[in-house]
């Protein structure tokens, strides 16, 4: 998005023409942005969650308020648990957050910071070291992924249901579970990148790939690593150069970091494409397991689900990428690199899933806190 006018107006009004704005704060004469009202939630919002959640606008409210809740108290449950912390998920029925323990004399203390708890016989460190066997393993394409999940006390490994039987898979299961405590689930589809072939008027290019920006951070912008190498050139909405890639990773990850030429800037927004207000980034705390979580994408624009899992070593084609949340947002071509919010807090960038926003399906996304510590960036925020 070129600066063409230092006025709040103009600057409003190209974010919602162009999708996410990329964008260098503390450009020379531009204009701040407003002060916002007490955070709440807008009706559009709202009216996202109600359609892809199937809550009332009084429910997606009282949801969010409760995940905020939530959130805050996840860290000081995880310490205080200690050795005995066996994970931890948002409950949508009770509007509480659940922690898993080892030990019940842990039980009471949890529960003093305001989680419920449930007794279970694997830690946390336990389930991830297990989980780090699996990744040591070459998955077939049958199998989809594999993510530890608190709810099952397991490592949960997912296969696509056509080729469960086949003997690869069924190897692989195999010496999966010879490794610890895993658990088998089917999905429809097996996972791909969301890039798509160039289209005229969406948010940012590298070669003959479309993709979606995902955050400012001071100085360019994050996104998928599967968009784009290091040193490719980058061309904003308007076909004219936007940036370089400057660090680049896929697979093992799927991030990256652009740099944005001085016709360029960033500001803490995510386009709302106008099925809501463009949001405003405040910060990047972590939402838990079973939390409501939006993206926005230059295909699909603004859709909503929830967080289904973390720390999820996905099996795309073109190899294993690990560290992945998994959500029940649905995305498609060219959403790849798009913002994960929860409420105002940045997630993570889209890198792939399967489905699409007819039918439905599943999306991983690459949590925003482990790009900015790779690149040492900052996140622009308001």
């Amino acid at each position: 998005m070129k600066r063409t006018t230092p006025l709040r107006a103009a600057i409003a009004a190209l974010l919602l023409t162009v999708g996410l704005g990329a964008a260098q704060a503390g450009a020379a004469g531009a204009a701040p942005l407003p002060e916002p009202a007490a955070p709440s939630a807008s009706a559009g919002l709202l009216d996202a969650m109600s359609r892809d959640l199937g809550l009332t606008a009084a429910e997606a409210e009282q949801r969010l308020t409760a995940e905020k809740a939530a959130a805050a108290v996840e860290k000081t449950a995880r310490r205080s648990a200690g050795a005995a912390y066996g994970g931890s998920w948002f409950d949508p029925a009770s509007g509480r957050l659940v922690v898993a323990v080892t030990d019940r004399a842990e039980e009471a203390e949890v529960r003093a910071l305001g989680a419920d708890t449930r007794l279970v016989r694997h830690s946390a460190a336990a389930l991830d070291r297990a989980k780090a066997r699996l990744d040591t393993l070459r998955a077939p394409a049958g199998v989809a992924g594999w993510h530890v999940d608190p709810r099952t006390n397991s490592v949960v490994v997912d296969v696509v249901r056509s080729e469960r039987q086949t003997p690869a898979v069924r190897s692989f299961v195999d010496r999966a579970q010879a490794g610890g405590p895993v658990t088998v689930a089917e999905t429809a589809q097996a996972p791909r990148t969301y890039a798509a072939g160039t289209v005229g008027g969406d948010p940012y290019y590298t070669g003959n790939v479309r993709c979606s920006i995902g955050f400012s951070v001071y100085g360019g912008f994050v996104t998928a690593g599967h968009c784009g190498r290091a040193g490719a050139a980058v061309r904003g909405w308007d076909g004219s150069a936007m940036g370089t890639f400057q660090g680049s990773s896929f697979p093992g990850d799927d991030y990256a970091y652009v740099s944005i030429h001085s016709g360029w800037w960033t500001v803490p927004v995510v386009l709302g494409w106008g099925t809501i207000p463009d949001q405003l980034v405040r910060g990047s705390a972590e939402a838990p397991v079973g939390s409501s979580i939006c993206r926005s994408g230059s295909t699909t624009h603004w859709r909503c689900g929830t967080v289904l899992a973390k720390n999820e070593t996905v099996n795309y084609s073109q190899g294993a990428v690990y560290q992945m949340t998994k959500t029940s947002v649905c995305a498609e071509g060219g959403d790849s690199g798009g913002s994960f919010l929860s409420g105002d807090q940045a997630q993570g960038v889209t890198s792939g899933g399967w489905g699409n926003c007819s039918s439905g399906g599943e999306t991983w996304f690459q949590p925003i806190n482990e790009i900015l510590g790779r690149y040492g960036l900052r996140l622009h925020t308001a």
